[in-house]
C-alpha cells in the first residue's frame, strides 16, 4: 500500500448534495478516502439516502485497498438531527436524562440505529456525552444528558450499547467535554480555565464509562485547557490525545476530530498545519465537513510533512492498521438492505411509539430488558 493510499483512510470528508458528483468520486477513489459524513443538504427522503449510499460503497470496488467507506451522520435526537419524516425523530438526549431509565436509553439507539443501518449509514457521530455544566452554554443545552456527571455516564454506556447491537459505529463526543463553554467552537476557540482535578471529578466520567462499554470512536473538542497544555487546543494536542486519551484512560479505539473547518481552528491555524499537527499530536480520522478546497490542500500537507519526516511513516501504518480493523470487525455488510426491507424498518410503528412517549416524559410500554 502506497503512502497516498494510507494517507487516504485517515481523511472523513463531506460531499455537496443529494448524490456525488463526478469530482467527488474521482478525488473519493484516487485518494483511498476512508469515509464520507452526510448532513441535511444531503438527505431527503428513505430511497434518495439509501441510493446516496449505495453509490457511496460502490467506490470501495474501485479504492486501492476495497475496504467499505465508512458513512457517519449526526443522529443524536433532538436539535441535532439530519434524517427528516418519514425517518423516526427522535427527542433529545436530556429527555432520556430526565425519566432515567437506562433501557428506554438502550432502546432509543438501538432503534435508532436499525434505521440508520437499514439506509446504509454505518456511523452514527453520538452520543454527545458532554456534562451540561454551565446554563448559558446554549451549544449543548438539551443535547447533554445532564449536569450529573453519573447520569450521563450511566445512559451514555446504555447508548452505546444499544447502537452497538444495531451494528453501528458509536463515537462518544465533544472529548474531553464541551458542556462547560460559552464560546461556540463553530464560531472561535473555546478557552476552558479548569485543571486536571475538575475534568477527572467530572467532564472524563462518562468518556471513561463509554470506553469500558467498547465505543468504537472518540471526537475531540477544539478547545483549549490552557492548565493542561498551554500551547495546543485538545484536537491538536499531544498532551491530551497520548498522554490522556490513551496512556491514562487506555482507549485503544479510533479518535477521531471534530470538523476542522470549523473556525475554533480555521482562526488560529493553517490549513497546512492543522491536519499534521492533528495526526501528529495522534489522531487517527481528520473531519472535513463543509469546504470543498480544503481536503485535497490538507491531503498534500500530510504526504509533504510524511515525506519531510515532520510525520512518522510508522505512526500513520500503525493508525491506518486501527483504522481497517474496525472496518473489517464492525462493517461486514457495507450496503443498504433492499428498498422493500427499509420501507418496513424506517418509521416502524414501535420506533415512532418509543420516541413519543420519551418526548412526553413517559417510560414506553413493553421494552424488553437489554
Amino acid at each position: 500500500m502506497s503512502m497516498n493510499h494510507i494517507i487516504g483512510q485517515h481523511f472523513f470528508i463531506g460531499v455537496s448534495g443529494h448524490a456525488l458528483t463526478a469530482d467527488e468520486k474521482k478525488f473519493i477513489v484516487d485518494n483511498n478516502i476512508g469515509g464520507v459524513c452526510l448532513f441535511g443538504r444531503n438527505v431527503a427522503d428513505p430511497k434518495q439516502v439509501h441510493d446516496l449510499c449505495a453509490e457511496i460503497q460502490s467506490l470501495r470496488h474501485k479504492q486501492a485497498d476495497k475496504a467499505p467507506l465508512f458513512i457517519g451522520i449526526d443522529m443524536e435526537g433532538g436539535r441535532v438531527h439530519r434524517l427528516k419524516p418519514p425517518f423516526t425523530v427522535w427527542p433529545p438526549l436530556r429527555k432520556l436524562g430526565d425519566l432515567d431509565a437506562p433501557t428506554v436509553s438502550f432502546h432509543f439507539a438501538n432503534r435508532m440505529g436499525q434505521e440508520l443501518k437499514a439506509v446504509g449509514i454505518n456511523l452514527d457521530f453520538a452520543p454527545c456525552v458532554d456534562v451540561f455544566t454551565n446554563p448559558a452554554n446554549t451549544v449543548i443545552g438539551d443535547r447533554s444528558i445532564s449536569s450529573d456527571p453519573e447520569m450521563v455516564a450511566k445512559h451514555a454506556s446504555a447508548l452505546v450499547r444499544g447502537y452497538i447491537k444495531s451494528d453501528i459505529i458509536t463515537c462518544a463526543k465533544h472529548f474531553p467535554g464541551h458542556g462547560n463553554t460559552i464560546i461556540d467552537s463553530h464560531e472561535d476557540l473555546p478557552v476552558e480555565n479548569v485543571d486536571m482535578a475538575r475534568l477527572e471529578s467530572c467532564e472524563l466520567i462518562p468518556f471513561k464509562k463509554t470506553f469500558k462499554a467498547r465505543v468504537d470512536m472518540v471526537m475531540t473538542s477544539h478547545i483549549k485547557f490552557p492548565k493542561i497544555d498551554p500551547e495546543w487546543p485538545v484536537t491538536l494536542s499531544e498532551t491530551f490525545i497520548q498522554k490522556i486519551i490513551r496512556d491514562e484512560c487506555r482507549y485503544r479505539g479510533l479518535i477521531i476530530t471534530d470538523d476542522l473547518g470549523m473556525k475554533a481552528m480555521t482562526k488560529h491555524y493553517g490549513i497546512e498545519e492543522v491536519p499534521v499537527r492533528a495526526l501528529k499530536a495522534g489522531v487517527d480520522l481528520l473531519l472535513y465537513c463543509n469546504d470543498p478546497e480544503v481536503p485535497p490542500q490538507a491531503f498534500e500537507a500530510v504526504l509533504e510533512a510524511t515525506a519531510q519526516g515532520s510525520l512518522q511513516k510508522t505512526d500513520l501504518e500503525a493508525s491506518y492498521r486501527r483504522i481497517m480493523d474496525l472496518k473489517k470487525a464492525k462493517i461486514t455488510q457495507p450496503d443498504p438492505l433492499p428498498m422493500s426491507e427499509v420501507v418496513n424498518i424506517v418509521g416502524h410503528p414501535d420506533h415512532l411509539k418509543i420516541a413519543s412517549a420519551i418526548a412526553n416524559g413517559q417510560i414506553p410500554d413493553g421494552l424488553l430488558p437489554e
